[in-house]
């Protein structure tokens, strides 16, 4: 086949491309500098340790609040449904920039919602919380709709019939529902946590750049790159390993998932 023959090699050197820059981050990260030393540096601890904390914050938020959205927009439909669907899928395409900015417009001193809070002591912008809060904003919506999709492919007669055997919605809920859509859960809080842990431009713009307080190990990657390249790389470095990480669960949680599918068909 013609094509087949001149596509082999065109898909090659761009999958080359792709790979390169990635492995010369790494390879530098390894071989170039005293890796092991440079994640040592106060700054890299504390932009990975402030990552950790509000990159799980974010996903216990996200979890908490958005189960039960996802839920009725997988199971009820109502007036507005698509609306409620665009308004949540919407931070997925906002530019970062834009997001942060929205945020800010909200939340911030003279904020919609920021000002009444202001009044009551309470500041968001520039804060540990409002870290969490853009994280919660840019990555929530990759959550919601793999539980949506999860909560859609459940048999209804699977949980029908649990209810007839005497149990609770609630039961019914905790024992078939959530099971059934394990995988397509699990995926979700895979892809949301490693969106919140790279979370770059909605941070910087709302909850600024600084160190033990607000710098994340994005922000890190940014502001070491004049100073120390070495830090700028090894947290660069970190944050491709997470990358990884997170390609190989969610792969493995689908093929899982497929196994799951294919036994209940």
């Amino acid at each position: 086949m013609p094509f087949g023959r001149i596509g082999l090699p065109i898909g090659l050197l761009f999958a080359l491309f792709l790979a390169l820059p990635v492995v010369a981050l790494l390879t530098r990260a390894v071989f170039g500098g005293s890796l092991a030393s440079t994640l040592g540096e106060r700054a890299v601890l504390d932009a990975l340790s402030l990552s950790l904390v509000t990159s799980g914050a974010s996903l216990i938020l996200t979890v908490v609040a958005g189960t039960p959205l996802a839920f009725v927009l997988a199971r009820r439909r109502f007036r507005g449904a698509r609306l409620v669907e665009t308004l949540v899928d919407l931070p997925i395409v906002l530019p970062p920039s834009v997001a942060g900015l929205a945020l800010l417009l909200t939340f911030g001193r003279r904020g919609t919602i920021g000002a009444p809070l202001q009044q009551l002591g309470v500041e968001l912008p520039f804060t540990t919380a409002a870290v969490i809060i853009a994280q919660v904003f840019v990555a929530a919506p990759l959550y919601i709709r793999a539980a949506r999709a999860g909560f859609a492919a459940v048999d209804r007669d699977l949980e029908d019939a649990a209810r007839v055997d005497g149990a609770g919605e609630w039961q019914a809920f905790r024992l078939v529902t959530v099971p059934l859509a394990a995988s397509a859960l699990a995926a979700g809080l895979v892809l949301t946590w490693a969106r919140a842990l790279g979370e770059f431009g909605a941070t910087i713009l709302f909850a600024g750049n600084l160190q033990g307080r607000t710098q994340t190990l994005p922000l890190v990657v940014y502001s070491e790159f004049q100073a120390s390249l070495d830090a700028s790389v090894a947290a660069a470095a970190v944050l491709v390993v997470a990358a990884v990480g997170v390609l190989v669960a969610v792969r493995t949680l689908g093929w899982r998932g497929a196994g799951v599918r294919g036994q209940i068909d």
